[in-house]
């Protein structure tokens, strides 16, 4: 298993190479260069070769992305072209934060949920919940994030005004009772946020564990876990769920990825300064070091979640270990 992983991390490398060089190719070959578009309305020939020169830009496209890999193996990813005097780690590392304990909240969620639907829609195969349930996940799953915002906003912000219309001020806020005592309570700004990052994954997950259990439920080690006397609590509990898990660790970073790519909506229409809604704005604004900083960060966060995923299911699944070991 030591090599295994051994093998997947020296990949990492690689792929992140492989990524970072197609994306440095499409920023060059964009219309524009990053000089240009940071200069405006200057155009002066002479300063802006020299500004070229100052930030490793002349010469030919694999010049350009050496010096670039060269600084960026030492953790130096540029300096913004769009907001001046700021490096581009300054400028990223607040927002991963905001970003990580959003995604982290709404993970918890997603399979929270998810997973115990899913397991009372099978359970309740045949009968009139089976279908309810479904329909009502398909019908959430379908729900794209720019149709859920402006109605929940128009709702919950405007006319019953519980809860604020975005913005960020951290997971705990602070309800005072008569002025006396403290109480901890979730801060209202993440409601909106989390209900629309979870909503179509935990629908997604929901579905996959209904799948999974009808077709434990009928293997013959559950009839035999029932011939024998079992509980249906305990064949549920020992037998169909942790069967009907084994897919879902295969699919937590497609989880993971769906809740980036919502977030690049939501963190952008609610104002949550989290990094979908900074990446928003670099590409708008064609600020490159500041895409290529993103495009490693999520591609290596992606990769290495899936190889934590695939670790723990060759632990959850001892077939997958003994073939692991059997390749080494």
């Amino acid at each position: 298993m030591a090599s295994y992983i051994a093998r997947r991390l020296a990949w990492l490398p690689l792929h992140l190479l492989l990524v970072t060089f197609f994306t440095f190719s499409i920023a060059r070959f964009g219309p524009g260069d990053p000089v240009s578009v940071a200069a405006g309305q200057f155009r002066d020939p002479q300063v802006l070769e020299r500004v070229r020169a100052e930030r490793g830009l002349d010469g030919s496209l694999v010049e350009q992305y050496v010096r670039w890999v060269n600084r960026a193996v030492r953790g130096d990813f540029g300096q913004s072209f769009l907001q001046q005097g700021y490096s581009v780690g300054e400028l990223i590392r607040g927002k991963i934060l905001v970003s990580a304990q959003l995604g982290f909240i709404s993970l918890l969620i997603v399979f929270g949920l998810g997973i115990p639907l899913g397991l009372l829609a099978a359970r309740a195969s045949g009968s009139w919940i089976d279908p309810l349930v479904i329909s009502v996940l398909l019908f959430m799953q379908a729900l794209p994030v720019l149709v859920v915002i402006p109605p929940l906003l128009w709702l919950f912000a405007l006319r019953l005004d519980i809860l604020p219309t975005g913005g960020w001020d951290g997971l705990v806020d602070i309800y005072w009772i008569r002025g006396v005592v403290a109480v901890p309570i979730p801060d209202p700004h993440l409601y909106l946020p989390l209900f629309v990052l979870s909503l179509p994954g935990f629908a997604s997950i929901a579905r996959l564990v209904r799948v999974t259990a009808l077709e434990v439920l009928r293997e013959d080690y559950v009839r035999t876990a029932r011939a024998k006397g079992l509980s249906e609590y305990t064949v549920a509990l020992k037998h169909v769920l942790p069967n009907s898990l084994l897919p879902i660790v295969t699919v937590i970073g497609f989880a993971l990825t769906g809740i980036l790519g919502g977030a690049f909506f939501t963190e952008t229409l609610l104002g949550i300064p989290g990094i979908g809604r900074f990446t928003f704005e670099a590409v708008r604004s064609r600020d490159y070091d500041v895409i290529l900083a993103l495009t490693v960060i999520v591609s290596a966060a992606f990769v290495l979640v899936n190889l934590v995923a695939e670790i723990a299911y060759a632990f959850i699944d001892p077939r997958v270990r003994l073939g692991a070991e059997s390749t080494t």
